[in-house]
């Protein structure tokens, strides 16, 4: 992909930040199911597998480091409809599930330490650990959405409009103009459906680094027929889930009520509930991420017969 003028900005602000937030390389593999567009960061043996929520796709990625300091390899595939990965592969939740066993099979990979669900990736990574108990050992879900309705009658009809196929690129090409000139309008804009609180608020807590991330994380999304594909059925898995599974979730968190954290605690026997005190839905940026960074690393480390 071309450079943007948030990259530019990145670099004369924040020179060490722009490493964290460059695009990571991909690669695209054809399985029984069709093409699955994934990145694989290989570290030590251990690996996660992220879903990552509404609006991104493999390359594209905020705090790792925790899985990095521990070692542990990411596999992160495109969901169906996002990067390189069409909606035809896989198509539903259950099926993308299936799609990702097979993809880790393919890599070698004969055990999963967690698959890691944030946002409205949630629902995949808790039907791969439902459907494939032997392959994943425990569960991380960030923000995620949880067998409750999701989204609102509004969010939905409102969805439709801004994503469907002939809207979906003047949507995000809009979102760009507007942050590239005047990035706190944008992001004021972006962040009103993000939190509870008023979103001035919320952007007054955000470093100015932060907010340079959140300008380049904002200005490389798309949509594609992924978040369309995102509104679909999802079923609930939860009571299948037989692994210890870590919830993390904010009140303060718009996109995604926490409700649905309660939901999946009450819905999966071994969930543990953190709290964020995240002012949004990108709990990275709030105050008490190291300690949750912390606590996530070592779920990831322990016994899960524990």
């Amino acid at each position: 992909m071309g450079r943007t003028g948030a990259d530019s900005a990145a670099e004369l602000l924040y020179p060490r930040l722009v490493t964290s937030m460059m695009e990571r390389p991909t690669n695209t593999v054809t399985l029984s199911a069709g093409p699955v567009e994934y990145r694989l960061d290989q570290r030590g043996d251990a690996v996660v597998v992220v879903f990552h929520g509404g609006h991104m796709r493999a390359g594209l990625t905020l705090d790792e480091r925790v899985y990095a300091e521990a070692d542990i390899s990411v596999l992160a595939p495109s969901r169906p409809g996002y990067g390189r990965t069409p909606v035809t592969t896989g198509t539903t939740v259950p099926g993308f599930a299936d799609v990702t066993a097979e993809l880790c099979r393919h890599l070698g990979f004969e055990r999963v330490t967690a698959a890691v669900g944030i946002s409205a990736g949630g629902p995949t990574a808790v039907a791969f650990a439902a459907r494939h108990p032997g392959l994943v050992e425990r569960l991380v879900l960030q923000g995620a959405v949880g067998p409750l309705p999701y989204p609102d009658r509004r969010t939905r009809l409102l969805a439709g409009l801004m994503f469907a196929p002939r809207t979906e690129g003047v949507t995000w090409g809009g979102m760009r103009s507007l942050l590239r000139r005047t990035p706190d309008r944008g992001l004021r804009q972006l962040l009103a459906g993000l939190a509870t609180l008023p979103a001035d608020q919320v952007l007054a807590g955000l470093t100015p680094a932060q907010r340079t991330q959140l300008v380049w994380l904002f200005s490389r999304m798309r949509s594609g027929a992924g978040f369309r594909n995102d509104l679909g059925p999802r079923g609930d898995l939860t009571a299948q889930v037989t692994q210890p599974a870590l919830v993390i979730a904010s009140r303060r968190d718009g996109a995604v009520p926490f409700a649905h954290a309660e939901a999946l605690v009450a819905g999966i026997p071994r969930a543990e509930l953190i709290e964020s005190q995240a002012d949004h839905h990108f709990y990275e940026f709030a105050a008490d991420w190291p300690t949750i960074s912390d606590t996530v690393r070592d779920f990831l480390t322990a016994d899960p017969r524990s």
